[in-house]
């Protein structure tokens, strides 16, 4: 399949997210080079306007989950 440097750089990054969210197995890079393939295929035919960003591999985000949040120090009395 032949496709331009656009496309294929987008398709190498969803194949890379989706190779990190699976736990980075090896021997699945055809799978995933063919499903990122795809999915950048179905979102160019539903609506070419609308912009594509990459996945984020499972367990990062931007959004403050609140596990950071600040704890208040217990006072010891001696």
């Amino acid at each position: 399949m032949w496709m331009n440097s656009e496309k294929q750089r987008l398709v190498e990054e969803r194949a890379y997210a989706l190779w990190e969210a699976e736990g980075r197995l090896h021997g699945k890079h055809e799978e995933h080079w063919h499903r990122a393939a795809r999915e950048i295929e179905a979102e160019e035919t539903a609506s070419p306007v609308v912009k594509r960003f990459p996945l984020r591999p499972a367990g990062r985000s931007t959004a403050n989950s609140g596990s950071h949040s600040r704890r208040r120090k217990k006072k010891s009395f001696a």
